[in-house]
């Protein structure tokens, strides 16, 4: 059939007009162009790991707005939504002609009101805040219409309209509704309150939701029947949740948007904008912040007001997530300055930093758990520490030590920590703003530098992660939660040495009972100098628990005292979380393979020779920890007149008896533990072999160290310290430095050297005997 020439041209020009048309439409849509709602002012929505709701800011425009990718958005919102306003959004180019006939004739015709809004039509009135009861407005309306349709695809049309539509009063948005509405993140929602939500934008004055008015009967309830029915027919396998459909949906009014974990989300909120999902878990925050209020309100007559505490949870990803987070024991509290965030506060934290001491010399081969340390009087330069009940105990443990806190034998062992030592450890592991090493000396063991309770949960953490430095999470999403994400930070301890840190904190007494944790705890306290901070921190299962007791005008308190004040908080809320089930169990790890147990002489703590009455077992880090064959004990024989003699033979006793040092003598008989002297060894003869002799206790220089340059200021008095330890039987030590002689110390005592210049001496320590030790050191003099 042979097709007429006019309608042949008609024909062609229509295609020519199709392409010239859809070449338009190409190159506008290919024509660079802002994405829709880039100059909207949006909220930020902080909410908990659950999705329940912290807080949600006002955009700037003061609208609660939130701007949710579709693709974050449940399926069943936009199809509502479509079917609901536009089921023809998909096939009209932004204007529905056949919809605007039908409002022309019913509004010609004196029938009921219709509307023939597209989304795109109301997308593009609210958009562009155009006035659409004139007809120009209306004409306006279906312009932009058209060129938002001829701009931007029906994906992001669709998605700028649920972000920006009306939901009554000064809420915009599905993102925004679904947390002012119902407090969780509209993914979360269940189909009911997607079903309110997709027919309140027709009508958000008539269709509001508040919380307790009833929705049955009302043109809410109305709209969302009408809405399901006609959904049942598109996805009747949906039919299981029509009687969730119609019971009342609960809401909230907008008045009532919570305002919770307020130092946490004012420490977060300068960092984030939009929807924020975070590590926090709220039935924790809640716990720990009633239980943190109950103990200082207990406690308020003897000076306890604030508190703060910070929960970590760390993962097997190298991650420590933020679990509770308590800036004080009130924000609201304008005596306490309750929104001062004690979390981030920099303060002293005294003897909670010792642990990594101790882990930093059992990683440098200083030291076991049963290694003997001296808590004696000892000053190492101008620092002369003190313990804090003002006594020393002479020899002791090094895992004793570190669980009763004690000072001296903390800061002799940080004195002997090469690289690195804990100012190296602290630097690496983020801690920030420290003055140089130099500044803090020896006294950063004991708290002279300050710390913020996020830094030191974190170094903690650490103990849990291997030795490696954890990143702190806040949030908890795709993007920080996985393990690409956060791979593990530097390894600064070993994990043998964690490990037996943790094990050493572990046999740390709870303050309640005396008795050590079970479940175990490994915990530490801490009381800055002045009594201005009283801390706490505990490691359980996989958790870490920060506790901080004080004043934030810095006023101290004879109360602030760690294991009083602190302690009893922590364990507190240790076993409120594991009696609530909130704990969240341990990691799992076992202990680390390069790992033995070993027997020790439990006085020495050095391998048992044949004498030593009593052994105990440690653990040992092959390659590191030190071993040698205790000395301290000694097989001794005597006649049946009591006299010391050479050997075993006819008629002759013999008893092990403990040679200690003078200094340790003199120790224990001020504690109230005089120990035996023991005897003189009698004079065998030249070659003569002595099974008891004590020829080999020669003195032993203990300060100044082996490798240490000393400085000294000029113009200041600042002398070293000489000690030396001296057999028992010795009965003064006389000290050289080069050919000049220095002085005479009885046993147990120290000596006082002020050198004369900086440079290289050689010290001498010569006893009574004749026994010498000699020690080089350097000296130098800066202004």
């Amino acid at each position: 059939m042979r097709v007429p020439h006019s309608i042949g041209r008609m024909l062609s020009a229509a295609a020519v007009a199709v392409v010239i048309l859809t070449g338009c439409i190409v190159i506008v849509r290919a024509w660079s162009k802002p994405a829709l709602g880039s100059t909207i002012p949006t909220s930020t929505a902080i909410v908990a790991r659950n999705g329940e709701l912290l807080r949600l800011t006002l955009a700037a425009d003061g609208q609660y707005r939130l701007w949710v990718k579709l693709e974050d958005m449940p399926p069943r919102l936009p199809a509502a939504v479509i079917l609901y306003e536009d089921q023809w959004f998909y096939r009209h180019p932004g204007v529905n002609p056949f919809a605007l006939l039908r409002a022309v004739f019913s509004h010609w015709s004196g029938g009921r009101r219709l509307g023939a809004s597209t989304i795109t039509m109301q997308l593009a009135r609210r958009l562009y805040g155009i006035h659409t009861r004139s007809p120009l407005g209306k004409l306006r309306q279906v312009g932009r219409s058209l060129w938002l349709e001829a701009r931007y695809s029906k994906h992001d049309i669709l998605e700028a309209y649920l972000n920006m539509a009306p939901y009554g009063r000064n809420v915009e948005g599905a993102g925004a509704a679904s947390l002012v509405f119902f407090g969780h993140p509209v993914s979360d929602l269940s189909v009911p309150q997607l079903m309110t939500l997709a027919v309140i934008p027709q009508n958000p004055r008539a269709r509001r939701l508040d919380a307790g008015v009833q929705s049955r009967g009302t043109a809410l309830d109305e709209a969302r029947h009408r809405l399901w029915t006609r959904w049942l027919r598109t996805h009747p396998g949906d039919s299981r949740f029509s009687g969730d459909v119609a019971l009342t949906v609960d809401s909230k009014p907008p008045g009532a948007l919570p305002f919770l974990a307020p130092h946490f989300t004012d420490a977060i909120l300068p960092h984030v904008s939009g929807a924020v999902r975070t590590t926090l878990d709220l039935s924790t925050q809640r716990a720990v912040e009633r239980l943190l209020r109950h103990y200082v309100g207990e406690r308020s007559a003897i000076g306890i007001r604030n508190a703060g505490a910070l929960l970590l949870e760390m993962n097997r990803n190298g991650t420590a997530q933020i679990r509770a987070y308590v800036g004080s024991a009130d924000y609201t509290n304008a005596d306490i300055d309750g929104q001062v965030n004690a979390v981030t506060a920099k303060r002293s934290p005294g003897s909670t930093l010792k642990p990594f001491v101790y882990a930093l010399a059992l990683d440098q081969g200083l030291l076991h758990p049963r290694s003997i340390l001296k808590d004696t009087p000892s000053s190492f330069g101008p620092f002369s520490p003190e313990n804090f009940d003002g006594r020393f105990v002479g020899p002791i443990a090094a895992e004793d030590a570190l669980v009763r806190s004690r000072n001296v034998p903390a800061v002799a062992v940080a004195s002997q920590l090469s690289h690195p030592n804990l100012y190296d450890l602290l630097k690496t592991s983020g801690v920030s703003h420290l003055n140089s090493e130099s500044y803090y000396g020896l006294a950063l063991a004991l708290g002279g530098g300050d710390v913020s309770m996020e830094e030191l949960g974190r170094l903690y953490a650490m103990f849990l992660n291997g030795g490696r430095v954890p990143t702190l999470q806040y949030r908890d999403d795709a993007q920080t939660s996985s393990a690409s994400a956060a791979p593990p930070g530097e390894q600064l301890l070993s994990e043998e040495a964690s490990f037996i840190t943790l094990d050493m904190l572990n046999k740390n007494p709870r303050p309640d009972s005396g008795l050590p944790a079970s479940p175990p705890v490994a915990w530490k306290t801490g009381t800055s100098w002045g009594f201005h901070d009283a801390w706490s921190v505990g490691v359980f299962g996989r958790s870490v628990l920060v506790v901080w007791i004080g004043n934030f005008d810095n006023t101290g308190n004879p109360a602030f005292v760690g294991v009083r004040a602190a302690g009893p908080l922590l364990f507190r809320i240790v076993d409120a979380l594991r009696s609530q089930g909130l704990d969240p169990g341990g990691l799992g790890r076992p202990a680390p393979r390069n790992m033995a147990r070993v027997e020790v002489c439990a006085a020495s703590g050095d391998l048992p020779n044949a004498d030593c009455p009593q052994t105990l077992t440690t653990w040992y880090i092959p390659g590191k920890s030190p071993i040698r064959i205790s000395e301290l004990h000694r097989r001794v024989y005597f006649d049946a007149a009591g006299h010391r003699v050479c050997g075993p033979g006819p008629g002759i006793r013999q008893e092990v008896l403990e040679f200690w040092s003078s200094d340790m003598l003199r120790l224990f008989r001020e504690a109230g533990m005089p120990r035996r002297v023991p005897p003189a060894a009698p004079d065998c003869g030249k070659g003569a072999l002595d099974a008891s002799s004590d020829d080999r206790d020669s003195p032993q220089i203990v300060f100044p160290l082996r490798g240490v340059v000393y400085t000294l200021r000029m113009g200041q008095q600042q002398p070293l310290a000489l000690r030396a330890t001296i057999a028992a039987r010795a009965r003064a030590v006389y000290w050289f430095a080069d050919k000049a002689y220095l002085g005479r110390a009885l046993p147990g005592e120290g000596l006082a050297w002020l050198p004369s210049q900086p440079g290289h001496y050689l010290l001498r320590a010569v006893d009574d005997s004749g026994a010498v030790d000699t020690r080089n050191i350097d000296v130098e003099v800066v202004p």
